[in-house]
């Protein structure tokens, strides 16, 4: 399975973006699938997680009420929008997908990895 994620850009605090995460090669229909970020010398943070039926969803707290995680299994997609946004949420974005369905906030629990985009949010 290879993923892929997109949508990342330059927005101003307070503005929206819509991460998608597709994958190729391969389906995770039956694969959780969690979203991480990172900034340069910082460890990869978790973000936000769904399991593979899209009824369970975790959410990091700093992120709780602003971002919400979706799948589109037809198209093999899953979704990130982010609202509310703020400086601190500049980072990195990848997206991940875990074999064992559950979307766990715990890196180690993802087997595949996207490439990342970038996320900027001025001030």
């Amino acid at each position: 399975v290879q993923l892929q994620a997109s949508g990342g850009g330059l927005v101003q605090a307070g503005g929206s973006l819509r991460l998608s995460c597709v994958a190729s090669r391969g389906t995770v229909s039956t694969y959780g699938v969690g979203w991480f970020r990172q900034t340069p010398g910082k460890e990869r943070e978790f973000v936000a997680a769904i399991n593979w039926s899209g009824r369970s969803t975790n959410y990091a707290d700093s992120v709780k009420g602003r971002f919400t995680i979706s799948r589109e299994k037809a198209k093999n997609m899953v979704y990130m929008q982010m609202n509310s946004l703020k400086p601190e949420d500049t980072a990195v974005y990848y997206c991940a997908a875990d074999r064992a369905g559950y979307g766990t906030p715990r890196l180690r629990d993802y087997h595949y990895w996207g490439q990342g985009t970038q996320v900027t949010v001025s001030s």
